[in-house]
């Protein structure tokens, strides 16, 4: 596995190893050895994956305290193009965002920290995005800010999104508990 810090601290991008021959590819998603080994101290405690269709735009997720946790994204099929935005308000790079593509090509993962949000367009139809969490699912605390209020150009004219995720608060309006 190779550990790249991102432009927003405390996030990092993972190539994840892959090994193929004349069966196909097997890829390792996650070592709890090595990523302590990288400095990532990562307990899971849910998983879950979703299918999306080209265009779709699902985001910007989070969960807040004391339910808030961290991730581990990667796209096993197809491609996505995977936005974090840094909520924690002591950071230096508070309200910049970064993206990356996320590809089954390309074996690329994202280990999110606590205090983002997280979101992506599918770019591929079909395009599986898996997540390893470090807490589990808390409805109250689940929430998000909208996908469009942060400076990120999604280079999309209509894009699918969820009423829910268009119903989210602006990140202007946002009052971070980070």
């Amino acid at each position: 596995m190779e550990f790249v810090d991102l432009s927003l601290p405390g996030a990092r991008l993972i190539t994840l190893p892959a090994f193929t021959d004349d069966r196909g590819t097997f890829v390792k998603t996650f070592n709890n050895a090595i990523f302590k080994e990288a400095g990532i101290d990562f307990e899971l405690k849910e998983s879950y994956f979703s299918y999306s269709k080209t265009g779709v735009i699902r985001g910007m997720h989070f969960q807040l305290p004391p339910h808030d946790h961290a991730k581990i994204v990667f796209c096993p099929k197809g491609a996505i193009l995977d936005v974090i935005v840094d909520l924690r308000k002591a950071s230096p790079t508070y309200g910049r965002f970064e993206a990356q593509v996320l590809s089954a090509a390309n074996h690329r993962a994202y280990y999110i920290p606590k205090g983002f949000a997280h979101g992506f367009k599918a770019l591929d139809d079909d395009a599986i995005t898996y997540y390893l969490v470090s807490s589990g699912y808390h409805q109250a605390s689940d929430t998000g800010i909208r996908w469009d209020s942060f400076g990120m150009d999604w280079e999309i004219k209509d894009p699918v999104i969820s009423a829910r995720d268009k119903a989210f608060e602006l990140f202007t309006d946002f009052q971070s508990p980070f």
